[in-house]
């Protein structure tokens, strides 16, 4: 390898919450984080990016081609903003794996794609880095559904010698990586569960104009609604066999609001809230193994306390813990895989596992643009 170790990973979530810009030390097998930075969207943009996703958005590609740039010179200044705080020189870093923001994520169909927005030349322009994006394509071209793509990340660091392991996220979006133990032999697998924090933050910001619902405290408020709960669970997604993949583009208040109809108006605001939270970790829940040991979560959706009770409630025999535990923050989980990621494209590695995202095979992701 060479002498320099260093490579930054920049996440910019579905909860459109602002940007993770982290810079990580990969001189060992064990990634040490070396500085974060999280990097505020400017309300402007972050109202704008939230109606651009909506299925029903109206714009032109000059709006696309705007945002396009608006969230390339956004990823650079969090990426500066990250090197500043933490005295760290454009030479001293390999790489910079960026996401970017998922504009559309469509992997099945006769003309399947993944579509990230954030204009990695100017990132590259801009901070003089080398910068790899466009991680999902290259997976949905060799006929996967290009996400998730943490779980090879999960596999290297986090797999156990005799334990069995199922590292989940609850980001906008929920997805699990199921690790058996090495003794095992068995494939790795992941995917997406459904929905993680995406309609609970849509919901609480259409009734109460909050981006978040802090601690899950307006959800405990209200009473769990078994009948509408039951309704959603009928959705087709939750039981298609995996792998699996889906977005905010499916998963959102329209979804909501189709599904159940006129019904949606006869409940108070704070008990659909209750049933969105026991939604996700009642999907989760049906998504695990109850055979494996134990439980690890990461994303932004471990600080709802009310949707960590709900997924024990479902789990009861399952140890279910904070990736802390592990020795990576679950703050910084994504963006550290995706930084792993720019190493393994940079290093001529396959990116993906096949098992979790049904790729014909282990492929190298991303392209890469040369500072």
């Amino acid at each position: 390898m060479a002498e320099n170790s260093y490579y930054i990973g920049l996440m910019s979530g579905t909860s459109l919450d602002g940007v993770d810009a982290v810079l990580v030390d990969f001189k060992t097998d064990t990634p040490k984080l070396v500085a974060n930075h999280s990097h505020p969207i400017p309300k402007k943009l972050q109202t704008k990016l939230i109606e651009f996703t909506r299925p029903d958005w109206c714009g032109s590609i000059a709006n696309m081609g705007t945002f396009h740039q608006q969230l390339g010179r956004l990823f650079s200044d969090a990426v500066n903003k990250l090197l500043k705080t933490s005295n760290t020189a454009p030479q001293q870093v390999l790489a910079i794996g960026s996401h970017g923001q998922t504009l559309w994520h469509q992997p099945t169909g006769d003309f399947p794609f993944s579509l990230q927005l954030g204009d990695a030349n100017l990132i590259t322009e801009l901070t003089n880095i080398t910068t790899v994006a466009d991680f999902r394509s290259r997976d949905i071209a060799a006929g996967g559904q290009g996400a998730p793509l943490v779980p090879a990340f999960h596999h290297k660091v986090l797999s156990h010698n005799g334990k069995s392991r199922v590292i989940l996220n609850i980001g906008g979006i929920a997805n699990i990586s199921v690790l058996p133990s090495k003794a095992s032999n068995k494939p790795v697998m992941g995917f997406d569960t459904g929905p993680g924090n995406g309609l609970i933050d849509a919901w609480i910001h259409a009734h109460k104009a909050n981006n978040y619902d802090k601690s899950g405290d307006w959800g405990r408020s209200g009473a769990i609604q078994d009948d509408v709960l039951n309704t959603l669970l009928e959705d087709p997604y939750f039981s298609l066999p995996e792998p699996k993949s889906t977005g905010k583009e499916f998963f959102n208040l329209a979804w909501l609001k189709n599904t159940l109809g006129n019904t949606l108006e006869d409940h108070k605001p704070e008990d659909i809230q209750a049933t969105l939270i026991d939604l996700t970790a009642k999907t989760i829940a049906n998504s695990i193994d109850t055979s494996c040991d134990e439980l690890f979560v990461c994303g932004g959706g471990i600080h709802n306390h009310f949707l960590i009770e709900r997924l024990r409630h479902h789990l009861p025999d399952i140890t279910i813990a904070s990736t802390e535990k592990l020795g990576i923050d679950p703050d910084w989980m994504e963006a550290i895989a995706f930084a792993w990621l720019a190493k393994q494209t940079m290093e001529g590695k396959a990116g993906n596992l096949p098992s979790a995202t049904g790729a014909k095979g282990p492929r190298i992701l991303g392209a890469i643009y040369t500072a």
